[in-house]
């Protein structure tokens, strides 16, 4: 939907039969007119007149450099985020175990319930962590409005919505780089044996219903709203890049140095990207593909468990996951260029909406 502004027009009152004429009648006090919607609902919707609207050249780390912005309401925007991150997804995730638990094996012993549930030995664990996830997504849509006075469509992309055939390419790129390079990976460590999980169909289930949307919540709340509230403090967006890519590796707990480096490269290679092309569809679509294919290949060979709990791996694997991941972000690089997406605000009235 094209941005624009509700037009007020009037017609003169038509008085007729009056013997005398009448002083003309004072005009109207004009109207305020409504800020320009950025979100695709009706322009001037209540909830978009409040909001401001990212200028017209600005690269997606910096959306958050609107009017009246701050480098406090970015502190405090990421504070409250990690703070909810961590309150949040916990409350959630043992709410749904509970809840099983209760409901299912009230025999069992809750607090062995809840270790095999931890360790992703039952399906009910993965689909309390990966919905727990999910709440990041929510955490984002209210802190933009709230704290920065921004709609958080802008977190998608620099046009503020999906740009659907990106996103499909680059699903399908993410799949094939992991594929190739774990092909690779196989000539140098040997065919994995086969030997399906326990409870590997409703294994199955969870991972392709809740991955995704458990990849694409990381997504929006580390490439997405950290990226934007961390980028807009400074003027070079390098410091949004390198402080979301930072704060990634650290919350993904305890880890060897060659896994932290795995993910902290992850996650700067996705924020490059995200940077570069102007959206989240290149992050989401990797790391949406690296998820479900990794736990495929886990409930395939029976190491779901051993998979979730991986806290070490060799500099090897590292390098192998770091090689698979560049490959796909030069892929999408190239993709983008072809299809000419945009890497920042277009003038308001090209903005296409929906």
């Amino acid at each position: 939907m094209n941005d624009r502004r509700r037009q007020r027009s009037g017609n003169p009152a038509v008085r007729g039969g009056a013997a005398e004429p009448k002083a003309p009648a004072k005009p109207p006090a004009p109207r305020p007119q409504p800020k320009a919607s950025s979100a695709g609902s009706a322009p001037g919707g209540r909830f978009d007149d409040a909001l401001e609207v990212p200028a017209a050249g600005l690269t997606y780390p910096q959306l958050l450099r609107v009017p009246g912005s701050a480098w406090w309401r970015s502190l405090l925007g990421v504070a409250c985020g990690l703070a909810l991150f961590l309150l949040l997804t916990t409350v959630i995730n043992q709410a749904i175990v509970f809840g099983f638990w209760a409901v299912g094996s009230p025999q069992t012993p809750y607090g062995d319930y809840v270790a095999a549930a931890t360790r992703f030995e039952t399906p009910v664990g993965m689909l309390g962590a990966n919905l727990g996830l999910a709440t990041l997504i929510v955490i984002c849509a209210v802190l933009m409005p709230l704290v920065h006075r921004v709609n958080p469509r802008w977190l998608i992309s620099v046009q503020s919505h999906l740009r659907g055939r990106y996103f499909a390419i680059c699903l399908a790129l993410g799949i094939v780089a992991p594929v190739l390079i774990q092909g690779l990976s196989t000539l140098v460590e040997g065919v994995p044996v086969i030997k399906l999980n326990d409870h590997f169909w409703l294994f199955l289930i969870v991972i392709i219903l809740t991955s995704p949307l458990q990849a694409a919540a990381e997504e929006v709340f580390f490439r997405g709203y950290l990226l934007q509230a961390l980028g807009s403090v400074m003027k070079t967006p390098w410091f949004g890049i390198l402080a979301s890519s930072l704060i990634f590796a650290l919350f993904h707990g305890v880890q060897n140095p060659a896994l932290f480096v795995d993910r902290f490269a992850f996650g700067l290679l996705a924020a490059i990207l995200v940077w570069r092309t102007g959206g989240l569809e290149a992050g989401i679509g990797a790391h949406v593909a690296n998820n479900v294919l990794a736990y495929l290949l886990a409930g395939l060979t029976g190491t779901i468990s051993a998979t979730r709990g991986i806290r070490e791996i060799g500099w090897e694997n590292a390098a192998f996951d770091v090689g698979g991941f560049a490959l796909f972000a030069l892929l999408a690089l190239l993709v983008a260029s072809r299809l000419k997406i945009r890497r920042t605000v277009p003038p308001l009235p090209q903005q296409q909406f929906g």
